[in-house]
């Protein structure tokens, strides 16, 4: 008798789902304006769509990234030439408008990334980095926290994945707190979590390479502005800020989490028995960590040394490292760790960007978000502190930065290409890239608060007592370094 009712309510649409097409239809019902074209105004339609099916989370990413796709193809299919008006578009060019993000620069250099994550994974040499690190520490809970802030550092730059990273770490410091022998719910226990989770956020901003978001706002970079930030300046703008930012979480922590104990033996000695459990460092490791450090010097010197770009010669990399014989991994050993999904909702974020510049979309949206605010009265400091303080308010709503970067900053690239006035819009962008990083207050801002939050530590308030400080004192740190440092480099 209930198999009907079963089968029926496994047809039933989510609600954030069906919400999402209704926005869709109210944007496509409005009248439109006489200086956005029909294309333009059906791009608005279906970033609105995104926007609300990214924020409610009502299907998966990469189904979304699907929908949106068909989206782009039959909407934009059947509008009008931006060029042409008598004719439409069409279905084909469409289609390729909505999947001209797979062939972006920056698509390959996330996919390079997380092939280099699966290496680390596969060989170990994430968790051999980890412990070493931990072993070069006391055993006092200050260390111990300052030891999971220098794991996080050293990872950042070897490991190009923010989720990758946090899930190598959390079992090593849960080891360590189980060594403690002290409570899994103690403010010990939630301080060193909230540290690996708040930490791994606050150096996504300090390198490039450390999150798919600032390879997504390289990506735009590209197709908007035609020039992009290298790694080093990237590096010497971020990390300062990275580095401060670390010494005030720690000290948050202390002061809000106080731990009930300053020196509790037994840390120390289980890092040194995970190290004995695993060995001498393997040939694979050690080629793996070769080919990390050159990478290191190639990024670290493009456009001082040589003219190659991050992209190349990440996939020089790869190459030596899926060598026959050499290479320390075959594409059978990380094809199950790669996360195809994410490559798939990089390029359609890519492709939605791309194509609100192409229809119109991007510039009469920030010609109207500037004429309606008085962004062009303020300055280019006033124009950060309002658009920075603008993305970290929405990022509440959203579960993925990639989102929010795909959904917001095409919108914002073009609001900064419509402001008068004679400031680096490259530079600019760069630092609202920044601040799309700014996942620290709820758990499910960003996944590797969730990896953490799964340990059982810490709770979620405890979590947001934490991150509202981190992300006030960040905020204002970064107005400051924006009217000092930042200014001296250039990029204000």
């Amino acid at each position: 008798m209930n198999a009907p009712a079963t089968t029926a309510a496994s047809f039933k649409l989510p609600l954030g789902l069906v919400f999402a097409v209704l926005v869709m239809i109210g944007v496509l019902l409005l009248p439109l304006p006489a200086d956005l074209p029909v294309a333009g105004h059906r791009m608005l339609a279906i970033l609105a769509f995104a926007v609300v099916v990214w924020i409610t989370e009502a299907v998966s990413y990469e189904a979304s990234a699907i929908m949106i796709t068909s989206l782009m193809a039959f909407l934009l299919g059947t509008a009008p030439s931006i060029q042409d008006p008598a004719h439409l578009i069409g279905t084909s060019p469409a289609i390729s408008m909505a999947l001209t993000g797979f062939s972006n620069p920056a698509l390959a250099l996330v996919a390079g990334a997380l092939f280099i994550a699966a290496a680390m994974t596969h060989t170990g040499l994430d968790r051999r980095i980890a412990l070493v690190t931990l072993s070069r520490v006391g055993t006092s809970t200050r260390r111990i926290l300052l030891g999971a802030i220098a794991v996080t550092i050293l990872l950042s730059l070897v490991v190009p994945s923010a989720t990758a990273r946090s899930a190598c770490v959390v079992p090593i410091m849960m080891g360590v707190i189980a060594a403690f022998g002290v409570d899994k719910r103690s403010n010990i226990a939630a301080g060193i979590m909230i540290v690996v989770a708040q930490g791994t956020s606050i150096w996504n901003v300090g390198i490039q390479t450390a999150a798919a978001q600032n390879l997504l706002t390289v990506g735009f970079m590209d197709k908007m502005l035609g020039q992009r930030v290298s790694w080093i300046d990237w590096l010497i703008a971020g990390a300062p800020w990275a580095l401060i930012m670390s010494a005030v979480l720690l000290f948050l922590v202390l002061k809000l989490l106080p731990p009930e104990t300053d020196s509790i033996p037994g840390g120390k000695e289980a890092v040194a028995q995970s190290l004995v459990e695993i060995g001498p460092m393997t040939g694979p490791q050690k080629r793996l960590l070769s080919v990390s450090v050159l990478l290191l010097l190639a990024w670290a010197t493009e456009g001082r040394l040589h003219s190659f770009d991050t992209t190349s010669t990440t996939y020089a990399g790869l190459v030596f490292l899926l060598l026959p014989g050499i290479g320390v991994m075959s594409w059978k050993d990380v094809q199950s760790r790669i996360p195809w999904g994410t490559v798939i909702v990089f390029g359609v974020g890519i492709s939605l960007g791309t194509a609100l510049l192409t229809t119109q979309a991007g510039q009469w949206l920030g010609s109207t978000v500037v004429a309606h605010t008085g962004l062009d009265q303020v300055g280019p400091l006033g124009v950060f502190a309002i658009l920075g303080a603008f993305l970290i308010l929405i990022h509440l709503g959203f579960a993925s930065a990639t989102a929010l970067t795909s959904a917001l900053l095409p919108i914002l690239i073009a609001v900064l290409q419509t402001l008068p006035g004679d400031f680096s819009r490259l530079g600019m962008t760069m630092l609202l890239g920044f601040v799309m990083s700014y996942g620290f207050i709820l758990p499910i801002n960003a996944p590797q608060n969730m990896v953490c939050l799964g340990t059982g530590t810490f709770t979620a308030r405890q979590f947001a007592k934490v991150g509202v400080l981190v992300t006030l004192i960040g905020y204002g740190l970064m107005l400051v370094f924006a009217a000092t440092y930042w200014s001296w480099l250039g990029w204000v």
